[in-house]
């Protein structure tokens, strides 16, 4: 066991129990009744207190103490994400139901140059394409991949193309960098990648956006499916996909499509400002 000043387990656990008293006590609590909720000695909670109070979580008045303006941007910052997922789970929901293929949520991995399965609603079908959860795709080569791709910032996007070579999983594969570009930007304007056969033969993939509400993208909803059904189903997929991932992003009510470089916009990231992706821009 480590010491008593906040650096062991059992601290940790007072710190989560004072936030846990402290919320159920509007007015505060004195040092007394603080130490008799959490059955700790006076002298250990003030080792706990003390920075608590410089950073803003807990407030003193020299009596009581109460919980700060940091704990409740906290509160607030912990119950948008859950709302978040509640609305991108709801997003994924209708997407399946109206589909009937299997759904995924995507998120990228800018460190291994990979996109992630995070989730996922597998098919009833009994012929489907479904993936556990935790499983990796390359993003040059996969619909999601593309998708996050196409909307990452220009100096990020242009030294993953340097040193990611395009290698061929399948006969369909795309491994031509000018290729991939010339995708990328019609992925971009569209707001939307279909690849067929491209990953894994006999599998097709539709992916679109989930815009966050400073414009970044890192997440994207895909349909998979059979190669052959997803062909006969295309349209109405990508227009499924498309208003589902719409629909799953918290800062874009609805897309709207422009033409814009596979880049985005190189002058506002050079003066440090993320660019909002243009075909995700709201009205």
């Amino acid at each position: 066991m480590m010491d008593e000043t906040g650096n062991s387990p059992r601290s940790l656990m007072r710190v989560v129990g004072l936030f846990e008293s402290l919320s159920a006590a509007p007015q505060g609590l004195p040092l007394m009744d603080i130490s008799a909720a959490l059955e700790a000695p006076k002298s250990s909670l003030l080792s706990l207190l003390r920075p608590l109070v410089a950073r803003g979580y807990l407030q003193h008045d020299g009596v009581r103490y109460s919980l700060g303006p940091q704990a409740f941007r906290l509160a607030t910052g912990m119950l948008t994400a859950q709302r978040t997922h509640d609305q991108v789970r709801s997003a994924m929901e209708r997407l399946a139901e109206r589909t009937g293929e299997s759904v995924f949520l995507t998120a990228i991995d800018r460190e291994a140059g990979l996109v992630t399965y995070v989730e996922v609603i597998a098919s009833s079908a009994p012929v489907r394409y479904v993936v556990p959860a935790g499983s990796t795709r390359p993003l040059y080569s996969s619909a999601a991949g593309r998708v996050l791709l196409a909307f990452q910032d220009p100096e990020w996007l242009e030294a993953y193309l340097k040193r990611t070579p395009l290698k061929a999983i399948t006969p369909r594969s795309v491994t031509g960098i000018t290729a991939l570009r010339k995708i990328l930007a019609e992925v971009r304007r569209e707001a939307v990648a279909v690849t067929v056969g491209e990953t894994i033969q006999g599998a097709a993939g539709c992916a679109a956006p989930i815009v966050a509400a400073d414009g970044s993208v890192s997440a994207a909803l895909l349909v998979g499916a059979p190669a052959d059904r997803f062909e006969r189903s295309l349209k109405r997929i990508v227009a499924a996909v498309k208003e589902a991932a719409a629909a799953a992003s918290p800062g874009v009510p609805r897309l709207v499509i422009t033409t814009a470089s596979p880049l985005g916009n190189s002058a506002a990231a050079s003066r440090g400002k993320r660019p909002f992706p243009p075909a995700l821009r709201a009205r």
